[in-house]
């Protein structure tokens, strides 16, 4: 084959892949205008080349983050170096649509993206190579495994029946609660209570509307609540709360209107009505310096039981002991 014709095939194959290859091709000038787009941007956006070319690129896509994009672009421009972007940093250049039947759960194409410096003969950076690549399976898939990841840490740290945290995540959080205020002063307050004779009602009742009782109490302990309180269920029928930043009035005035609030309530089960009333004690941790979180979390059960043995439907502080 004759030289010519060789170096004719050449180009030839060359213009073939570049129309052809699985990623984006754009090239652009100093000016931020279009000098070349290959088949994978014309099938993904919808226009053809000689419709883009000399263009200015942000009036084609007034979607690309202009300032962003300017800045990528011109550390190129003076450097001569590449630069890389993936789509945890910016999802996509290019807003296509996605139309992979297996990541048919992105609305758009997601992007990684390479950007090239190209040079004239003296070496001066005249234009730039963007080369896209359609990522959109592997960010579709991660995401997918974060959101499964995120359902899991949840489900572990939370009580399947009451939807409140778990005693396991709910003592975690008391410990770092303490450790805080040991370190750097202030009042919180362990509250703990339980059902008034909950015995009876799983008895008469059945252990069904046992479990309805339990979500009955939680359901109102989260109306009660503030956004920076965290309530858990310590085990069977016991609750616990720990209220952020709140001395021994401010304590007393949350566990009288969580006590009215139950006692005033009423869960229906079959055709009968069930009433509910609950013993609460509780312990501020600047009225004791105790030892440990384990001793707060004593000294609260210890008010606890006061107000259980004397009569229930109580509310009684570790400090009046």
């Amino acid at each position: 084959m004759p030289a010519a014709d060789f170096n004719m095939n050449e180009l030839h194959w060359l213009m073939d892949m570049f129309n052809t290859v699985d990623v984006g091709l754009v090239v652009l000038d100093r000016d931020y205008k279009v000098c070349i787009w290959n088949g994978f941007m014309e099938n993904h956006s919808g226009l053809l080349p000689s419709a883009v070319k000399d263009k200015d690129l942000f009036d084609l896509f007034p979607s690309i983050d202009e300032k962003w994009f300017r800045s990528k672009s011109e550390s190129v421009f003076i450097l001569n170096n590449r630069s890389f972007t993936i789509w945890e940093q910016q999802p996509y250049i290019f807003r296509f649509k996605n139309y992979r039947p297996i990541t048919g759960k992105a609305d758009h194409m997601y992007q990684n993206a390479t950007f090239i410096p190209l040079t004239t003969t003296t070496g001066e950076v005249s234009h730039i190579c963007i080369i896209i690549y359609d990522v959109t399976d592997e960010a579709v898939n991660k995401k997918e495994l974060e959101d499964v990841n995120a359902k899991l840490e949840q489900m572990s740290r939370t009580d399947a029946l009451t939807q409140l945290t778990n005693r396991g995540f709910w003592e975690q959080k008391l410990r770092k609660e303490y450790m805080r205020i040991s370190r750097s002063g202030g009042c919180s307050t362990l509250l703990m209570f339980d059902i008034d004779h909950f015995k009876t009602v799983n008895d008469e009742h059945g252990h069904r509307a046992g479990d309805e009782a339990l979500r009955h109490i939680a359901d109102l302990l989260r109306k009660t609540l503030r956004e920076t309180d965290l309530a858990g269920r310590y085990g069977g029928e016991e609750f616990a709360v720990t209220l952020l930043d709140t001395d021994h009035e401010g304590a007393m005035i949350f566990a009288e209107r969580l006590r009215a609030l139950i006692e005033n309530s009423s869960i229906y089960f079959g055709d009968k009505q069930i009433k509910l009333t609950v013993s609460i004690g509780f312990a501020c941790s600047d009225e004791k310096k105790f030892e440990r979180y384990e001793k707060w979390i004593e000294a609260a059960d210890q008010a606890l039981y006061h107000s259980k043995q004397n009569g229930r439907n109580k509310v009684t502080a570790y400090s009046d002991l």
